[in-house]
């Protein structure tokens, strides 16, 4: 099977959207790494008077996890599958958050225009046709000073890391979307894992669309040396 890509991967979310918040539940550690990821951008102040762009918000679970560690900021989530956006937009939030549909490599044709105080993209990377392209996009909607924290699998570049994650994928993910019906969007999950940039090659990609002070960030448990936090800034 070949990745999934462009409308392909938003209808297998669209798809998967009425069952994703169950199957990323049962993850250990998914949201607390969230939260952890979205602390390490460092909003002062709660946040407070920062506009924040969660790129690839999902069902939702990055946003809370921003506003977790922002409470105060206003949040504009964008995503490309329709049935996930509606399943985030049916939940409670405060009243500085919205959500939109859009691609995050043509933010303007959906109206989301910056600048943009921070920008939080969760499980977005190896998901799109040109990282690239979709960095230098981001670049742009931020402002001066913007801080930038991607939560993304890439693999440490180590053999047991990636042997880890098949072993992971084959005995839970996969059987679990196989279940639910969704069983390519989780064989695209396993594969497009194995196939995106090691961690830093990914930081190297960071660097050279500008963003500056880059770091690579480790999460803990299972999925040490399989996701870390990316961060970075804007010269300001």
């Amino acid at each position: 099977m070949s990745l999934l890509r462009d409308d392909a991967l938003s209808v297998a979310f669209d798809h998967a959207a009425a069952r994703y918040d169950l199957l990323v539940a049962a993850s250990p550690g998914y949201h607390g790494h969230l939260r952890r990821s979205a602390r390490r951008l460092g909003l002062p102040d709660a946040g407070r008077g920062a506009r924040v762009l969660d790129l690839g918000c999902g069902t939702g679970a990055s946003t809370a996890a921003l506003l977790a560690a922002a409470g105060a900021a206003d949040v504009t989530g964008v995503d490309a599958s329709a049935g996930m956006l509606e399943r985030a937009a049916a939940k409670k939030w405060p009243g500085g958050v919205r959500f939109v549909q859009g691609s995050a490599d043509r933010l303007g044709e959906a109206g989301v225009d910056g600048p943009f105080d921070a920008v939080f993209a969760a499980y977005l990377f190896r998901n799109v046709p040109d990282p690239d392209l979709t960095l230098a996009a981001v670049r742009k909607v931020m402002a001066p000073g913007a801080r930038i924290a991607v939560h993304e699998y890439a693999l440490s570049g180590r053999a047991v890391h990636r042997a880890l994650w098949t072993a992971v994928c084959r005995a839970v993910i996969m059987p679990l979307g196989r279940v639910g019906g969704d069983a390519g969007l989780y064989e695209h999950l396993w594969r497009s894992v194995l196939g995106f940039d090691t961690a830093e090659r990914f930081a190297a990609r960071m660097r050279t669309a500008g963003f500056t002070d880059v770091r690579v960030l480790p999460l803990p448990g299972w999925q040490t040396g399989i996701t870390h936090t990316f961060v970075g800034r804007v010269a300001a």
